[in-house]
């Protein structure tokens, strides 16, 4: 049968079969951490790795996913573990219905890799960036996507390979019933996203170093590739729809194809040829869905938008932070009134100053000053009691606790004024006298 040619109109379409009705929302919640030796506190190599995924397949009943032979990945009931480039271990979470199955998933993982990863002399640190050993000192995984990621980014930008080898995110994911609902919704996400970088921003150090920034994961992403990481302008262009992101996406430069389980390098080569069939890496062949869903992949923004939003702002933390992130845009994002009232508070802000506070958290954490020159902390403090107070009328009740309770460990941080970075700060300038391995006897479990 003749392969049926893919139009724009299909790949509108694509995006448009991502909504859903309100009924059947769900939240979806992503995480890496870095895994070290618990000795020589080094991140492990691909062979420890390899060990460790296998501990979890013959201990937990998890399948295995491989690539060219290689293990590099394994899945269980709608939720994965995936080997990131720098061997960051990443659980994405099955799409659930509430905070607490959410939570469920992400301890359960918790107490899985506890189990198998003592006898392997293995420990994990949640951090936005590795706070020591220099890139030469990080193992390559071995993924051919990253092999061609690598070698592109190397053309694009300055801290591309940071941020593979080097950077870890929490992430949620939420649905949308409509157009005009993701609209509003990535218009929110995007303008208030700042300040979530600031809140989690856990990243001071990088090569043993102190730097300038509370959030150096954050800074890294500015300098990783202008075209598809970063703000995006355009979402607060009049009649912005899911015909703009797929005009942004087809001016996304490709990284690759993928036939028969292999990986065609067509790095910085261009989809809208790839439809014409005229992809100088693979003339006379044609996209399929699937490759477009592949492409959508590629592009790195802070709000992403696949058949759901990707909030993907947050630096790697603590145990607690990571139910934390998809409870507060849970709160935001899925009631009605929240949204507009969220909406109301951010709408009047300009273009300049949303890319300006943008710029600044990376750097000032809860010291940045926010739009209108108000203090990052009283947006904050009213973000987080809008959430809560979207939380609760969910009205979903688990030992006589709502989901609201999620929150607890964001106020503590409000309360502190002072973001995870802003504390490690003065732990390694005065009580560990500037001894960075300190930082590997903290228990991020």
């Amino acid at each position: 049968m003749k392969q049926k040619l893919l139009s724009k109109i299909d790949l509108i379409s694509e995006l448009e079969n991502g909504c859903k009705p309100i009924t059947k929302w769900k939240i979806g919640t992503e995480h890496e951490k870095f895994a070290y030796d618990k000795k020589s506190l080094k991140p492990i190599q691909y062979e420890k790795i390899k060990l460790l995924f296998l501990s979890l397949t013959k201990d937990f009943n998890w399948e295995k996913v491989f690539e060219n032979e290689k293990l590099i990945g394994l899945k269980k009931n709608g939720s994965s573990i995936t080997l990131e480039p720098g061997g960051q271990i990443e659980l994405s979470g099955a799409p659930v219905e509430n905070l607490f199955q959410t939570c469920q998933q992400v301890n359960t993982h918790k107490n899985e890799l506890k189990d198998v990863s003592d006898s392997l002399n293995i420990d994990y640190m949640g951090m936005g960036v590795l706070p020591k050993w220099n890139l030469s000192d990080i193992p390559i995984m071995p993924k051919k996507r990253y092999e061609i990621m690598r070698d592109h980014m190397k053309k694009v930008g300055t801290h591309g390979l940071d941020m593979m080898l080097r950077t870890c995110t929490i992430q949620a994911n939420l649905d949308f019933d409509s157009e005009s609902d993701m609209v509003k919704k990535m218009r929110v996400a995007l303008a208030i996203q700042p300040a979530i970088i600031a809140l989690y921003a856990n990243s001071p150090f990088v090569e043993g170093k102190l730097t300038d920034f509370c959030s150096y994961r954050s800074m890294i992403w500015t300098k990783t590739d202008d075209k598809r990481c970063g703000f995006l302008p355009f979402v607060y262009d009049k009649g912005f729809s899911f015909e703009s992101y797929v005009d942004y996406l087809l001016d996304v430069p490709m990284y690759f194809v993928k036939r028969n389980g292999a990986y065609i390098n067509c790095a910085g080569e261009s989809f809208k040829d790839f439809m014409k069939g005229k992809l100088p890496s693979f003339t006379g062949e044609f996209p399929t869905l699937i490759d477009w869903n592949d492409h959508m992949t590629v592009s790195f923004p802070e709000v992403r938008l696949k058949k759901f939003l990707e909030v993907r702002g947050a630096d790697g933390g603590p145990w607690s932070s990571v139910c934390a992130l998809p409870a507060f845009w849970t709160g935001i994002l899925y009631d009605k009134n929240v949204l507009d009232e969220v909406w109301d508070l951010v709408k009047k802000w300009d273009l300049e100053q949303k890319q300006t506070f943008y710029l600044e958290v990376a750097r000032n954490g809860l010291r940045s000053r926010c739009p209108e020159n108000n203090d990052i902390k009283d947006l904050l403090k009213r973000l987080l009691d809008l959430s809560k107070s979207g939380l609760k009328k969910r009205k979903i009740i688990i030992d006589k606790k709502d989901e609201s309770f999620f929150l607890d460990p964001l106020y503590k941080v409000l309360k502190s004024k002072k973001s995870p970075a802003e504390k490690w700060n003065e732990l390694f300038l005065k009580k560990w006298n500037k001894d960075l391995d300190k930082i590997y006897e903290i228990n991020f479990f």
